[in-house]
């Protein structure tokens, strides 16, 4: 049998799993080994430090040093793709014919090379990222910010559209999938969701929990700016226990989560303790300013917390709608809050999950449909 060997560059260092954006990155190394996939592996860091867990999975491991700040910056590239440009990861890349996967746009730059014209290349999408780029120049208060985000996603249009002729791409929601098609023009676009830890099962536990939650990567600014809204919006006239909890809070909306005496925050918790606050909580209530990518704080919630309180842009091509409750302003949120924070969480919403989340959400069928799309099998 031939040997199945896969380049995989990833944008990020893909350990540890702290925020949303890697789950995908890392429980797919596991799940393609299993399927006898020989990976190796490729990070771009920013000074994260090396991950030796990395190597249970991968033949081999190497690490990128990205381009931060000015020397990034190009007149013709994406920032998130310029940055990224290397030519020591596409010399190595060069040493052999294996099929190359790039995790996001981010790490497509050997599209443009003439050296890579017939290689087997695949590309995941984790955002349609123009769209995203789009969204956080919208919710951002940052007059520098706003022009960096147009700018951003002015590049990022013209250069999707330009890289969908040059691979096989793979969404993570039926949302993105049709925007690569229709507005992008893509015709090799395939659907294959997300990768999550092999032991999530739907544990969300009958009754009643203790507080509502909103939980999140609180230096993203979209995140802070939910957590603001719901503080100021929602939670300043319901009076019920709140917790915001994440990572990379600001000084700002740390004070501010500590103004009432029925909200506070958790900063920085780790993997456990966030698990823990999760299945604690009663509600949680997860807006959202961007709609494209999925949203794993909601994955992991409806398999791991009770009643799920968001609005449209939170569940947007997701195929979740059943397990939520969705509102669309600040008193829509109330009411549904007040409603269901005397209401139990019942065995008959654990099985509705059971059956959409597993029916959606396997590691092993989707390494196989990998492997079948990248080998012919």
């Amino acid at each position: 049998m031939v040997e199945k060997h896969l380049h995989i560059i990833s944008f990020t260092v893909p350990y540890p799993v702290t925020y949303g954006g890697v789950f995908d990155l890392f429980y797919k190394l596991p799940a393609l080994q299993a399927q006898g996939v020989k990976i190796h592996l490729h990070c771009f860091s920013l000074g994260e430090d090396e991950a030796p867990i990395l190597n249970q999975y991968c033949e081999t491991v190497v690490y990128y040093k990205r381009n931060h700040g000015h020397k990034g910056i190009s007149n013709t590239l994406p920032y998130i793709v310029s940055s990224r440009k290397n030519e020591t990861l596409l010399l190595n890349l060069l040493q052999d014919d294996y099929p190359i996967f790039m995790e996001g746009v981010h790490c497509t730059y050997l599209l443009n090379d003439p050296r890579f014209t017939n290689r087997k290349c695949f590309v995941r999408i984790h955002n349609v990222e123009f769209q995203y780029y789009q969204e956080l120049c919208k919710s951002s208060s940052s007059l520098i910010k706003k022009m960096y985000y147009w700018m951003e996603s002015r590049m990022l249009y013209a250069y999707e559209k330009k890289m969908v002729k040059k691979a096989v791409f793979w969404g993570v929601t039926e949302k993105d999938d049709t925007v690569y098609r229709k507005e992008l023009g893509c015709k090799t676009i395939e659907h294959l969701p997300v990768y999550l830890p092999p032991d999530w099962k739907v544990q969300g536990i009958e009754g009643m929990g203790s507080y509502c939650l909103y939980h999140g990567d609180l230096s993203i600014e979209a995140n802070e700016k939910a957590a603001t809204w719901l503080l100021e919006k929602v939670f300043h006239i319901i009076k019920v226990p709140f917790v915001i909890a994440g990572k990379g809070p600001s000084e700002k909306l740390t004070t501010l989560a500590h103004s009432q005496d029925h909200t506070c925050l958790v900063g920085d918790p780790s993997e456990k303790e966030m698990q823990d606050i999760i299945a604690k909580a009663h509600i949680h209530v997860l807006p959202s300013y961007t709609t494209t990518g999925i949203k794993l704080k909601l994955i992991n919630t409806l398999y791991n917390g009770r009643h799920c309180v968001v609005n449209p842009a939170t569940i947007a091509g997701s195929g979740l709608e059943s397990a939520c409750h969705t509102g669309t302003t600040a008193t829509a949120f109330q009411e549904i809050i007040a409603q269901l924070y005397h209401q139990p969480f019942t065995s008959e919403e654990i099985d509705l999950r059971k059956k959409l989340l597993g029916a959606m959400f396997n590691n092993e069928a989707n390494a196989k449909k990998q492997v079948g799309w990248i080998w012919g099998e």
